[in-house]
């Protein structure tokens, strides 16, 4: 039987810590929206406290965020994706990207009859 989590990851509580500074909330604001206490809201995001899933699953989603179950090996390419889609877009790179190629150069390009 593994031990019980002492603590959430502490880059989930980032996560949740910058989602509600993004939406201006003292831990004061989050937590009378969530109808707990500034301390537990606090305990939260320093590691002390470990929310019930129910807790956690409605944090989350106040703060106009999910949970998804990804598959560990994925775990890289999403956070990859989450990293890509949360920068801001630099110059001349307005347009869509395809996923599986980094440039025209690697796009098999069709055979022409040489006449």
């Amino acid at each position: 039987m593994q031990p019980r989590l002492a603590g959430l990851p502490e880059d989930l509580r980032r996560a949740l810590k910058e989602a509600r500074k993004e939406h201006r909330w003292s831990q004061r604001d989050l937590a009378s929206r969530l109808r707990l206490t500034q301390t537990h809201i606090s305990g939260i995001e320093s590691g002390k406290v470990v929310p019930r899933y129910d807790t956690l699953l409605e944090l989350v989603r106040i703060l106009g965020r999910d949970l998804v179950m990804v598959p560990r090996a994925l775990v890289p390419v999403v956070q990859a994706l989450i990293r890509d889609h949360s920068q801001p877009e630099q110059e001349g790179e307005g347009e869509e990207r395809s996923l599986y190629a980094d440039g025209d150069e690697d796009i098999p390009k069709e055979p022409r009859d040489e006449i």
